[in-house]
């Protein structure tokens, strides 16, 4: 490389002479090229990290997603993690009383979504959850010994969940059917032991209004909460996910409803829009009554998250109450059948009733008080449907179903339910085709179970052909239970004989729901409120920088683009420039030869 210089020269001897060497225009080069090397790795950098973000934020597949979800909450807590929190929900129950623990990490910051709350599970994968015997209404006439009743339970759950997040854990005593039961006077004495002597021994966090009795209303919309939570359908419309595409309003899924038949009472619980048609004043009146309006949302502001669900629980209309009901109603007719007609129908083994819902062969005795019925079973199933027509109690207003209660309309070919408990037990213990319901394909199968004789039966199930869930009592009410599902979904509840969208199961991607998910669901509804209020408020310091820059991509590389050419452009000044210094510099040295030569001349010379 040639290096330009400024020579000077004097009129003086040549070992004066010297020159001084200028900033090489290729040094320039070098230092810019540098630069330019550096903005380009920072453009690719800011390229990645943008393309990163936006992949990350694009809609991903939410079947995937769940099931990473349904495997995770299979595993071990971790209670190391110190971005986890921590809820105890207290179920009260009238045979016990029973503990969940719950736990989930920060509020993932969009408004519109709930909590991300799982049950928590142990070391062994186990879910955390303690059940105690009797229930706390037997604590009626000693309410001053209910703290020690529960403390098992808080000792429990206080052995599981991180001592430094004590203060901090939720904790919500709710009780059900038992405390409903008994006199308000006792039930405030019982709570308000609670509320005195449980903070003296643990540092959860627990107020008055945390323990309360609840109404089945309330147990029927959290068990609502729960089932939908786990099902996703409070998640917003994702054009990527085919079951967002029917939904009750813009930007929000259909929910699904619940049928719930236990062996003393049945619950439903479905969504109603909310513009409803104009009933009746007394129709207007019950329909307030079983409509539970509430907001899921994190601020009462949002309306967009505001449900209207029917909820009606039936006392005596679970599957074991409704077989004494069918009993005591058999016996009363028989009997009196007896007097007019002078038979003696059912009084002796020999001359037994035939009652159409056992199964061919079955004997059995009715006996209430002093009265006894001798039975046996002859396999109707369509009769023994006509027999429990009765028990339903309808009335002959269109919108009344079971014991003439309102029923808001329901929405056959936009709707979806879920049954629980005995209509799963009924569709699979024996029959083994639970799951998707269809109505005609249930009553077939109910019907050749009921035609079956006793002791093929009983030696059907000694081979183990029927679900290891059967026992002897599900053999011998299988066909009365059936019958009865039967007759409450089509006749009490309305629902089409062919009605696609009805499933039944007893887990929800493979785990029991409990209503109490949904109580601490709706409990905790307001803390992402404070978790965006906390991130608002660290975010505020430097908004002008993101505004600007960070959150406004065109312009920042719009800016880049603006430098790289500025320094394209410089570079190519630059070698405009050491181009003239090069065609400028040759005259100069020849110049500087042409006088410097003489001199040498004149001084070399004698």
């Amino acid at each position: 490389m040639q290096n330009s210089r400024i020579s000077f020269s004097y009129l003086c001897p040549a070992s004066w002479y010297f020159t001084v060497p200028t900033v090489s225009p290729f040094l320039r080069q070098r230092v810019a090229f540098l630069g330019l090397f550096f903005i380009s790795c920072l453009l690719l950098l800011m390229l990645i990290i943008d393309f990163r973000h936006w992949s990350a934020s694009l809609p991903r597949d939410r079947q995937y997603e769940r099931y990473l979800a349904r495997v995770g909450e299979l595993e071990a807590t971790d209670t190391e993690d110190p971005n986890l929190n921590y809820g105890l929900v207290v179920d009260c129950g009238s045979s016990g009383s029973r503990i969940f623990v719950y736990f989930w990490p920060r509020h993932n910051g969009n408004p519109h979504d709930l909590l991300d709350i799982k049950q928590m599970r142990d070391r062994n994968s186990q879910p955390v959850v303690k059940k105690i015997k009797p229930g706390i209404s037997a604590m009626a006439d000693t309410p001053e010994h209910a703290s020690d009743y529960l403390r098992p339970l808080l000792s429990f759950a206080a052995a599981h969940v991180p001592v430094k997040k004590h203060k901090e854990t939720p904790l919500y005593i709710l009780c059900t059917a038992g405390m409903r039961l008994l006199p308000e006077r006792k039930q405030l004495a019982i709570l308000a032991d609670l509320v005195k002597d449980l903070p003296l021994e643990f540092d959860f966090l627990f107020s008055q209004s945390q323990a309360e009795v609840i109404s089945g209303k309330q147990e029927g919309v959290y068990a609502w909460i729960g089932i939908n939570f786990v099902l996703g359908r409070f998640d917003h419309e994702d054009e990527s996910d085919a079951e967002a595409t029917q939904e009750l309003a813009a930007g929000r899924r259909r929910t699904v409803g619940i049928l719930d038949m236990g062996g003393a009472s049945l619950q439903i619980a479905y969504e109603v829009p909310t513009s409803t048609s104009v009933l009746p004043a007394k129709q207007e009146e019950a329909a307030k009554i079983l409509l539970a309006e509430f907001n899921l949302g994190c601020d009462v502001q949002h309306t967009e998250h505001v449900y209207r669900v029917y909820v009606t629980t039936f006392l005596g209309f679970g599957g074991n109450f409704a077989r004494q009901r069918y009993e005591d109603l058999v016996l009363n007719e028989t009997l009196n059948k007896n007097r007019l007609l002078g038979q003696k129908t059912g009084l002796s083994p020999d001359n037994p009733f035939l009652d159409p819902c056992l199964p061919v062969g079955l004997t059995d005795v009715v006996e209430r008080n002093s009265q006894v019925l001798h039975v046996r079973g002859r396999g109707d199933w369509v009769s023994c449907g006509a027999m429990l027509s009765p028990l339903l109690a309808r009335s002959n207003t269109s919108q009344a179903s079971l014991n003439g209660i309102y029923q808001s309309p329901i929405d056959f070919n936009n709707s979806e339910f879920y049954g629980f408990s005995e209509f799963f037990y009924c569709t699979e213990d024996v029959l083994r085709i639970g799951g998707r319901y269809h109505g005609p394909t249930f009553a077939k199968a109910a019907q050749d179970y009921c035609g079956m004789a006793w002791s093929v039966l009983t030696q059907r199930f000694k081979n183990g052909l029927f679900s290891s869930h059967a026992d002897e009592h599900r053999l011998k009410y299988q066909c009365f239970k059936s019958a009865w599902m039967y007759q409450v979904l089509h006749e009490g509840f309305h629902f089409p004989y062919d009605y696609p969208n009805l499933r039944t199961a007893q887990l929800v991607y493979d785990r029991e729901v409990q209503w109490t998910l949904g109580a601490i669901l709706y409990k905790t509804r307001f803390l992402p409120l404070r978790d965006l209020r906390q991130e608002g408020v660290r975010q505020a310091h430097g908004s002008w920088f993101r505004l600007s820059f960070v959150y406004n991509h065109y312009l920042f590389f719009a800016c880049i683009l603006v430098v790289l050419l500025a320094i394209f452009l410089y570079l190519l000044r630059l070698r405009r420039i050491h181009h003239r210094q090069t065609r400028a510099s040759a005259p100069l040295d020849l110049l500087w030869l042409e006088e410097v030569v003489p001199m040498m001349g004149v001084q070399v010379g004698p």
